[in-house]
């Protein structure tokens, strides 16, 4: 009699938890695993080298989006995100690609290093925040220049050929943003 009680609660159990679900959830999760975890940093670590040393004219680095994803900029946290990029193609020049070759070689290449990332699950996938801070090559008295840039707010998918980014915005509160990408900051911050 209890193995027919215990069988009955696994079973309303188990059609409870499909109900509360809803349809179309089937597969999605609301919960990472420790590899979705490595992985999610894997690629926000990885995004810093190969923006900073385009490869591939640039196809490197829009393979680490999903193919719709969009690229953006805000001067406050949560809200107001301005897209600079959509797709693959315009990801593609963001990452340095340009018609034939990568873009050249900047004098004084400032470098991108993305800290201290936050990574939670999300409907659909995941969620980070992070701190970003550049190193510009280019020694002062006071050495190379390091200074803080922000962070990123990102949004991921699990796709089949592993984690990418759905959406990803630079959020850098000292800066008004415009709606244009040629008017991203100069690099050539002096300090003497």
């Amino acid at each position: 009699m209890h193995r027919v009680r215990a069988s009955l609660v696994v079973a309303l159990s188990t059609s409870l938890c499909a109900c509360v679900a809803g349809p179309g959830s089937a597969g999605r999760s609301d919960t990472l695993e420790a590899q979705d975890y490595i992985d999610i940093r894997q690629l926000i670590d990885g995004y810093s080298h190969i923006l900073d040393h385009c490869t591939n004219n640039g196809n490197t680095y829009a393979d680490l989006f999903t193919p719709d994803a969009t690229f953006g900029v805000s001067s406050e946290w949560g809200r107001g995100a301005k897209v600079w990029f959509r797709g693959r193609e315009q990801l593609r020049v963001a990452g340095g690609g340009g018609k034939d070759a990568c873009r050249p070689p900047q004098a004084h290449p400032a470098y991108h290093l993305v800290i201290s990332p936050v990574i939670t699950p999300a409907p659909g996938g995941a969620k980070a925040t992070s701190t970003l801070l550049t190193i510009t090559n280019k020694t002062t008295r006071q050495g190379d220049i390091v200074h803080w840039e922000g962070g990123y707010e990102d949004t991921f998918e699990k796709t089949a050929g592993g984690w990418r980014f759905t959406s990803r915005v630079h959020v850098w509160p000292e800066i008004t943003w415009t709606d244009n990408p040629a008017d991203m900051p100069p690099r050539n911050l002096e300090v003497e």
